[in-house]
């Protein structure tokens, strides 16, 4: 994604990069607190285009398409299916819980080559409240029909594996930044840099 910006904006890349991140999370907890739900894409293109106005950019009709179009091809990282392979083989459940969309993530999936590994998306979208609110983990209990205690929690994020223990998942968090636990009062349950050290959190 990075290098889609950087090459509509020479040297402005990273700023508006960091500037959009920062921007889209804001927009997510913001909307989630003040009662004003709309799905993660249209969250995504609202806060591109403040970050583009924050940035001094002038971003046209179409340079805001071809970035927001750089979110369905995203692929996963490389140690992610043989990892999904090993949990699949041992009899693990397993479901997306995320803000995408669920047109956003079937996107994911298929471009990661990643069918049959997957029940149906939990998409926040379901729910029309944003991560870290309880209603969004609580899909998973309602999905799986199982008690939070026997759901496994795996997170990219240091803040979405915070509010996943909070709300009583075991959580694993794929550290791949190598960032500190958040000061959250809720570290994970298991830390490693990828995905094989989850599996052996799940199976060892």
């Amino acid at each position: 994604m990075f290098a889609k910006v950087e090459d509509l904006f020479p040297g402005k890349g990273r700023a508006l990069s960091d500037a959009w991140r920062t921007r889209l999370f804001e927009y997510t907890w913001l909307r989630s607190l003040g009662g004003r739900y709309i799905d993660f894409w249209h969250v995504t293109e609202q806060s591109l285009i403040f970050a583009a106005k924050a940035s001094g950019i002038d971003l046209t009709a179409e340079q805001r398409d071809a970035l927001m179009q750089t979110w369905l091809t995203l692929k996963a990282w490389p140690d992610v299916a043989p990892a999904l392979k090993d949990l699949k083989a041992a009899g693990i459940r397993m479901a997306f819980l995320a803000n995408l969309t669920a047109p956003m993530l079937d996107a994911v999936v298929k471009n990661s080559a990643l069918e049959g590994f997957f029940e149906p998306h939990l998409s926040t979208d379901r729910v029309q409240v944003f991560k870290p609110d309880p209603r969004t983990y609580q899909m998973g209990v309602d999905a799986f029909k199982l008690p939070k205690e026997q759901i496994a929690f795996a997170a990219f994020a240091g803040w979405d594996a915070a509010g996943a223990k909070w709300f009583g998942y075991p959580t694993f968090w794929v550290n791949r930044m190598k960032t500190p636990v958040e000061e959250l009062d809720a570290k994970p349950d298991g830390i490693g840099e990828g995905m094989a050290d989850l599996v052996t959190f799940m199976l060892g």
